[in-house]
């Protein structure tokens, strides 16, 4: 007979989480939790001890543990939100587009969409997508650019855009832009110098995955028409659990769970009314364990896909959210209202985090894609060619994927056979993300016809989530990065290259970072976009 275990926590019914697990992860929860319950695990969190995650890593934590306050301290926000939020309305400003990256936009575009709220999310460089978002009537929209370094070169190269986007349209960019990022950074100082609309500054010790509570979460909800005060009150309401040193802590439970023995997360949505959580949990989980050769795979799966049916044969925890924790759920069942799981899931994953023995707030191997793009940026001369074409497609990538090769379905195979018996292979499409929907309707497929997670990622989006899971952590993936010509580019205002030379770079950029740690690499340069349905189709089988 399967057991369960379920806990949740409340008050007075209103705003409360629930977590139950189940099979054989009973266990790992049995086994763990009272364990971080005697080392005081949950208050410590609470009260901000960096030394929760081991020697050497205290003042990398000690810098970003401000997230645990947000449900406070964020509320300073709410006066000027609710102010700017009147004036624009009064002046027919109703359109938000929200400029940024990784976890600069997940959280927004999670509580609009929730809330039922429209929200534009500008999070590529491909030439379309900008089009889209900007090359349009603007005289109703306002751009918030949202980056906390204030340095990220995409975030920087769509900024230039948008003021030109609206200098076109003889629109002031300084009445219609509004910038989020942390004090002392290079944006702060541009929007201070303009000066923009309006300036929010998030809190410089909460990490980007960690700021959903924050001013880069809060910022566009509120401006879209959230009322984000209730999403503060929901995580206030179970904040004083999720510290508390008791076995029926659920940020306690869920994070055993998390770091239970299987390394790969599938994460489903039924019915939780919570939309697009799963994505944002995706990034928190990925870029917060994928350290030191260790790590949670994170993989989004539609209810009915594969890998929800053949969990254990590939070696996945399945994770279903729900509307309400009936006790009878799959392995982990989370339900609760979208504040209190956005604070419930920080939690469990810093627990996951200490379980694993990694630091959760390093992103040392984002930093090496970065480095590369800048270098092909500079010197688009170290651009290698192709090993050889096919129809169209050039073909690049690993040496052994593609020496003596002359198909791409040689060299897909060749890619196949290299995922070892815990492998996963992850798709990574740099592409107008309209024609390219084939990709990652393929993965569902592509699971089941290789019984392995495979996961997929729009770039340069994944860069700032998955990115560092793919170079950080175990090293059993095998990639494929296809990437287009884009015959409808787009020049960057005040820089020297285009969007589409950008997201080339950004693509080829990951593959030599991942290539110099050996791990297996494929690249498919698509000189139509016709040539999309043929790579679906070979990805299916």
């Amino acid at each position: 007979m399967t057991q369960f275990l379920t806990t949740w926590v409340g008050v007075d019914d209103e705003a409360h989480v629930a977590v139950t697990v189940g099979g054989d992860v009973v266990e790992t929860v049995r086994s763990q939790v009272p364990t971080l319950v005697e080392e005081l695990i949950a208050s410590r969190l609470g009260a901000g001890d960096p030394t929760l995650w081991g020697v050497g890593v205290e003042d990398d934590a000690k810098l970003h543990l401000g997230w645990t306050r947000l449900h406070e301290t964020a509320r300073r926000h709410l006066g000027p939100l609710e102010e700017l939020f009147v004036d624009l309305r009064g002046e027919g400003v109703t359109r938000v587009v929200l400029v940024g990256m990784g976890g600069s936009t997940l959280a927004p575009e999670v509580i609009c969409a929730t809330y039922g709220v429209p929200l534009v999310t500008l999070d590529s460089t491909a030439p379309t997508q900008v089009r889209q978002a900007i090359g349009r009537d603007l005289s109703a929209t306002v751009v918030v650019v949202s980056s906390k370094s204030g340095s990220t070169v995409e975030t920087e190269a769509l900024r230039e855009a948008v003021e030109e986007a609206f200098r076109s349209q003889s629109i002031d960019p300084r009445r219609r832009i509004v910038v989020v990022t942390d004090p002392g950074s290079p944006l702060e100082a541009k929007a201070r110098e303009i000066p923009y609309r309006a300036l929010f500054l998030g809190d410089p010790d909460v990490g980007g995955r960690f700021s959903a509570l924050s001013a880069f979460g809060l910022v566009p909800a509120a401006l879209a028409g959230v009322p984000v005060l209730e999403i503060l009150d929901e995580a206030a309401a179970v904040a004083e659990s999720l510290e508390a040193d008791d076995e029926a802590n659920p940020a306690l439970m869920l994070g055993a769970a998390l770091a239970g023995p299987r390394s790969t997360l599938v994460v489903s949505d039924h019915g939780s009314g919570l939309v697009g959580l799963p994505d944002w949990i995706e990034q928190l989980v990925a870029e917060s364990t994928g350290k030191d050769g260790k790590g949670v795979l994170p993989i989004v799966a539609a209810p009915g896909a594969p890998d929800l049916r053949h969990g254990h044969a590939i070696d996945c925890r399945l994770v279903s959210l729900t509307a309400d924790d009936d006790g009878t759920g799959p392995e982990i069942t989370v339900a609760g209202t979208l504040g209190g799981q956005l604070l419930l899931w920080e939690h469990a994953v810093a627990v996951a985090a200490r379980l694993l023995g990694v630091d959760p707030f390093d992103v040392s191997s984002i930093d090496a894609t970065k480095a590369a793009t800048r270098e092909l940026l500079d010197s688009p001369s170290t651009h290698g060619d192709p090993a050889f074409v096919d129809d169209g497609i050039e073909v690049s990538g690993t040496w052994a994927l593609v020496e003596g090769a002359g198909t791409v379905e040689e060299s897909l195979a060749r890619l196949e056979e290299s995922l070892g018996a815990d492998g996963y292979l992850a798709v990574l499409a740099y592409l107008d993300r309209d024609s390219g929907t084939a990709l990652p309707h393929a993965r569902r497929a592509l699971s089941q016809r290789l019984s392995r997670p495979v996961t997929f990622g729009w770039g340069p989006q994944y860069l700032h989530s998955s990115g560092q899971l793919h170079k950080g952590g175990p090293a059993t993936g095998s990639f494929l990065i296809v990437t287009e010509g884009f015959a409808d580019d787009l020049d960057i205002p005040g820089l020297r290259f285009s969007f589409g030379a950008l997201t080339r770079a950004q693509a080829e950029g990951d593959a030599q970072a991942l290539d110099a740690l050996a791990r297996p690499v494929l690249r498919l340069h698509l000189t139509d976009r016709s040539h999309v349905a043929r790579v679906a189709a070979l990805l299916e089988g």
